[in-house]
Order: C-alpha cells, then sequence, then structure tokens
C-alpha cells in the first residue's frame, strides 16, 4: 500500500450517469437539490472543502483493495456533487459506491483540509434509504438485521437457537458453507461471525445500581448496549467493577434500550432519532452526572445526538446537554489515573491494541485506552501496523459486503500476527468477532476495561489462560 498521497486527474463519471435526464430528475424532487430530496442533503459548503488532494487515499480501505477512484472518499465525494447538480442519479452507480464505503473515517483523520466527510455520508446514506429502491433480496436481509440486531429480548431468544447450533454444528459445515452459491454469501458471513454463545452470560442482567467502592466520585450511568450485553455481558460486568471500585455509583437503567447506532450508521435517520429520545429520557431519569459506553460505535452516534435532533426544538437542547455528559469507558477511567482508587496489579502480557474506528476516526480516542492499558504493571504495548485500516466490521458491513470484509480482516489479522503479542484488546464487539473470524483462537480477544479489571482484581484474565 502506498504511503504517498496520490493526485491525478478528475476522474470521467460519465459511463456512470445513467438514462434519466438530470433536469427532468430535479422536477420530480421539488428542483435545487438535484437527484437529493430536500431533507439535509449534502451541505454544498462541505463538499466544496475538498480540494481533492488525496491525502485521503492511502487510509481508504476500499481504496486500498481496489485502487478505483470511485471507491475513495475523493472520488465519493465527486459523486455526491454530481448527484446535487442533478448529473446522476441516486441508483446504480452512486449507491453502489456509498455502499462499498465502510464509514470507518479515517479519511477525516488524514484530511489536511478538515474535510467532513463523515457529516457528508450521515447526509447521503439516508438520501439512499429514502429515495433508492433495493432489490428484494437486499431489502429483505437488512429489514431481517434491524428486525433483531437492536432488540435485547430478541437477541436473547436467538441465543437459545445458537447454543444449540454450535453444539451441534456437524464438522463438515465450513466445507458445506464453502461450496454454496455467490448469491448466499450475506448468509454464510452471518453464519461465520456467530460469536460463542453461553446462555447463561446472555440472560444475565447487570444490576440497576451499584454503589461505589470506598469514597465516592459521582454518578455514572452505563449503557448496556444490546449485542454488548447479550454476547459480551462479561465485558459490562467488568466494566461495572471497574467503575465501583474507581468510586463511581454505576446506574444502568434496565428500560434503556437501543442507542440507534446500528441504524444512524445504515442511513435508517428516521429510526435512529426516535431510540435517540427514548435512551435520552432513559437517562434524564436516572440524574447521572456522566454517560458511560464500553462500545465505539454506540459511543460515536451518541455523542451525535445535538446534531441529529437538532431540527426538534422540543428535543435539541435535551439532546445536547445528553451528547455532553456521553463518555467511553477508557475516557472514563483515564480520568481517574490522577487520583486512582483502585490499586493495580501486575499482569504480566505484551498487547496489541486494534483502534476500533468509530472510538479512533469518529471520536478522536486513541491516547487514552493506550494510557489506561499502560498504567497496568507488566503490560507491554505494542503497535498494530497499518492501523489506520479498518478491520473491515464497521457496523453491519461484515455481513452486507462479506467480500471486502473477508478482505480486510485477513489483512488485519496477518498485521496481528506480526505483532508477536499474547493478546489481542479492541474497545467494539463488532471488531471482536470480525478479528476473531480470521485469527480463529490463535490469540486471546478481549475488551480493555476486562484487563483492567482483572489487574484491580490481582486475577489473570479468564481468556489469557
Amino acid at each position: 500500500m502506498t504511503t504517498h498521497p496520490t493526485s491525478g486527474p478528475t476522474p470521467d463519471f460519465s459511463s456512470e450517469r445513467g438514462e434519466k435526464a438530470a433536469p427532468e430528475r430535479a422536477d420530480v424532487l421539488g428542483g435545487g437539490f438535484g437527484s437529493f430530496d430536500d431533507h439535509h442533503p449534502p451541505a454544498q459548503e462541505l463538499l466544496d472543502d475538498c480540494v481533492h488532494c488525496g491525502f485521503c487515499l492511502p487510509t481508504c480501505p476500499t481504496y486500498a483493495l481496489w485502487g478505483e477512484e470511485m471507491d475513495s472518499p475523493r472520488g465519493r465525494i465527486y459523486l455526491m456533487e454530481m448527484a446535487e447538480k442533478g448529473e446522476i442519479p441516486l441508483e446504480g452507480a452512486f449507491t453502489t459506491h456509498i455502499d462499498r464505503c465502510l464509514g470507518c473515517m479515517a479519511c477525516v483523520t488524514a484530511c489536511p483540509s478538515g474535510v467532513q466527510y463523515d457529516r457528508l455520508l450521515e447526509a447521503t446514506r439516508p438520501q439512499i434509504e429514502r429515495n433508492v429502491t433495493r432489490s428484494r433480496a437486499d431489502r429483505l436481509f437488512r429489514e431481517a438485521i434491524f428486525a433483531l440486531f437492536p432488540y435485547t429480548r430478541r437477541l436473547r431468544a436467538a441465543s437459545l437457537g445458537g447454543a444449540l447450533y454450535q453444539k451441534l454444528r456437524p464438522k463438515k459445515m465450513d466445507a458445506l458453507m464453502a461450496r454454496l452459491p455467490q448469491r448466499l454469501e450475506r448468509l454464510v458471513a452471518m453464519e461465520s461471525l456467530l460469536p460463542p454463545v453461553r446462555v447463561r452470560d446472555a440472560f444475565a442482567r447487570i444490576p440497576a445500581r451499584t454503589p461505589a467502592v470506598g469514597p465516592r466520585r459521582g454518578r455514572v450511568g452505563l449503557l448496556t448496549g444490546c449485542v454488548q450485553d447479550v454476547f459480551f455481558h462479561p465485558v459490562n460486568e467488568a466494566t461495572v467493577r471497574v467503575l465501583a471500585a474507581e468510586g463511581w455509583d454505576v446506574i444502568a437503567p434496565r428500560e434503556q434500550t437501543c442507542c440507534g447506532a446500528l441504524g444512524l450508521h445504515a442511513g435508517r435517520e428516521s429510526e435512529a432519532i426516535e431510540r435517540a429520545k427514548k435512551l435520552i429520557a432513559t437517562f434524564e431519569r436516572a440524574e447521572v452526572d456522566t454517560i458511560a459506553t464500553n462500545v465505539a460505535g454506540c459511543g460515536s452516534s451518541m455523542k451525535e445526538y445535538g446534531e441529529l435532533l437538532a431540527d426538534d426544538p422540543a428535543w435539541a437542547s435535551r439532546a445536547q446537554a445528553f451528547a455532553a455528559k456521553v463518555r467511553d469507558i477508557s475516557e472514563v477511567v483515564d480520568e481517574t489515573l490522577a487520583d486512582p482508587r483502585a490499586r493495580r496489579h501486575p499482569l504480566e502480557a505484551t498487547v496489541v491494541y486494534h483502534d476500533a474506528c468509530h472510538l479512533g476516526h469518529a471520536q478522536k480516542i486513541r491516547s487514552e485506552p493506550r494510557r489506561v492499558l499502560r498504567a497496568i504493571p507488566g503490560v507491554e504495548l505494542v503497535e498494530l501496523p497499518e492501523a489506520e485500516i479498518c478491520c473491515g466490521s464497521a457496523g453491519i458491513y461484515n455481513m452486507l459486503q462479506p467480500e471486502a470484509a473477508g478482505a480486510l480482516g485477513k489483512r488485519k489479522a496477518d498485521n496481528i500476527r506480526g505483532t508477536g503479542a499474547d493478546a489481542l484488546v479492541t474497545a467494539n464487539p463488532g471488531c471482536l468477532l470480525q478479528i476473531r473470524k480470521y485469527l480463529g483462537g490463535e490469540l486471546p480477544m478481549l475488551h480493555p476495561i476486562q484487563l483492567v479489571d482483572a489487574s484491580i482484581r490481582g486475577v489473570r484474565p479468564p481468556e489469557m489462560g
């Protein structure tokens, strides 16, 4: 992969424009916004920020895979500009290339001009969801995902079937899956990402209130999450123990529901708005000082609630107040290092840290988790080559775009192997599932808070033997 920016001429997208004339498209949609409708299309001033310098290209996962201009941030911005002018429709090539974007935001980190590609993408995807008719198979698959993953009760019910399936799964299943036709590749991908299911953990509940140990710092609310609470419940338990040990009363409202992150990142804007309102109201009733999350994607969306609800007079200020309280768990723990309440016991391990994209690129949180890990005596932290390149998880991307996600997953696994680390830590369940798929059982994989918890308790994490 090149390490230098690539400029080059403006690409020719004329072959992608289709048969529909631009003026007719603009007239149908009310005029003035080209092929977009009038509900928050990509802002022209944000499109104009891109000077097409090419610094984004080396960090873009899909450009790294294919070297295609339209599968780079710069190329996608060209497409947005053309759609805004009504020169191309949203159907066809436009949707294809936007769908191929992981939304990892590595380009935002790399851009010297401050292009807000994150805001452009979050304005574009809802346009596609509202105005483009997807194939029946694509539509049904997406609806199935969103009928399951944001619902904790449904996930718990599904975990029973998952546990039984894993127990009875034939040894030849991998070979059988490999012979399935390509049109079923999404189902194959979903099956391969199924996490190890422990029914006891899936049905366990975090206490609604856990008191602080020793002098009290304040009240922190904990987002327990959907997939996180059902399939990664030990991470939530470790989070509660660490927060309590550091002097926080931990409040985990039982009535909390999905934060809407999966829907927001997939362009399902109205669904995300309704979930955001419910979560805001829930934590308002909890009367907490801080709202902690141990899922990078959830935290990224929750910090954007102010922008998401800015048009709603009844919710705008409430959303801003909520977002101002949201902290990733690494931020909360990092702030306690100046005045730690809980002693860290030695834990001898060489650990490689994988930056989850929605933590490192979207939230700009990189130093905090590293400081938290280095505060554990005996932990040697090693850096990961190509750390800026996404692992291929990206919310539901590894189910919707399994071929690209697979190439990125293998690439990430190879880089991890090269570090010689004893364990991998990362702050997002999707990353853990994606990397586990391609790394197998070669080394333990944990959330950083699990290492902190083990150090405080003076034990070795069971995952590390």
